[in-house]
């Protein structure tokens, strides 16, 4: 459960804003910036070992399942992630994996940016798969001169 309170009451009466905390949550509003979570630092250690233990439980989970059950899993993520199903099978299972590791990896570290940024790579991957005229631009051959690279520099 989650408490509203004003910054003022936090500064006002910081002790019962503390026994709020105690019994859950406390989302402090203030005019100035954005708001603050307050929170025990007890309950925020079993949320982020929860975290890694579902990555690492999940990442191990995936790499001994076999090949069919793999791409099932891709297949699952499709509800999360409807963009997958644009993505070849070969890349819909190196999503689960790149997915279980950034994962892990977020989870382990306490920060989600690994995750997102996988998911936002893989998405754009998709991107490319949907538009079947680009995708052929990107991977086919350049068979041709098209002169000299101008400088970065220069501008």
């Amino acid at each position: 459960m989650t408490t509203e309170v004003q910054w003022s009451e936090l500064q006002r009466d910081p002790k019962s804003v503390a026994a709020l905390a105690d019994r859950g949550d406390v989302h402090v509003r203030r005019r100035d910036g954005a708001a603050l979570l307050l929170t025990r630092v007890d309950r925020a250690a079993t949320s982020a070992e929860g975290a890694i233990h579902a990555a690492r439980a999940l990442r191990s989970l995936l790499a001994h399942l076999p090949r069919e059950a793999r791409e099932a899993a891709a297949r699952s993520l499709v509800d999360e992630f409807p963009w997958v199903e644009i993505l070849p099978a070969a890349d819909r299972e190196q999503f689960v994996v790149d997915f279980s590791r950034a994962f892990q990896a977020s989870a382990e570290l306490g920060e989600w940016s690994p995750l997102e940024q996988t998911l936002r790579e893989w998405r754009s991957t998709a991107i490319v798969h949907a538009d079947p005229e680009l995708a052929r631009n990107l991977t086919g051959a350049i068979d041709e001169d098209l002169g000299p690279v101008p400088n970065p520099m220069d501008d």
